[in-house]
């Protein structure tokens, strides 16, 4: 794998994910900020939070796959959620569970979740990019 991920000493010991992403490997993946549309465009989980999510997550998961990476291969991802509260963080982490559990994997990478006023559409809940490093 290309990809280390450390929660090294002196820095809080998350269990979700790791503090450091260091990567080893040949090929740098840079994915746009994906958000609750289909390939066809169509808007997914109006209004809910769990569905964009779990619907941003998969176009992650087919943008790194169409780059030859997969979850395994993430060094950082970026999450920005509008309106974001830490109440939420259950309705969040279903969404993203039931997307880990399409793809058939998982993910500890960096990651920071930055609460926003809007996204680029009115309808948009959720957006994530991501970077990856393949060998």
């Amino acid at each position: 794998m290309a990809i280390t991920l450390v929660n090294p000493d002196g820095l809080p010991q998350v269990e979700v994910y790791r503090q450091v992403a260091i990567g080893a490997g040949a090929k740098l993946v840079f994915v746009a900020g994906q958000v609750a549309r289909d390939g066809d465009g169509n808007r997914i989980g109006e209004g809910d939070l769990a569905a964009q999510a779990e619907q941003a997550y998969l176009n992650v998961g087919t943008a790194l796959a169409a780059a030859g990476a997969t979850l395994g291969d993430l060094a950082k991802l970026t999450i920005y959620v509008v309106d974001w509260r830490l109440d939420l963080m259950p309705v969040l982490m279903e969404g993203v569970n039931r997307a880990f559990a399409r793809l058939g994997g998982s993910s500890l990478a960096p990651v920071t979740l930055i609460g926003v006023a809007a996204l680029a559409e009115p309808d948009l809940l959720i957006e994530i990019e991501a970077t990856a490093v393949v060998e």
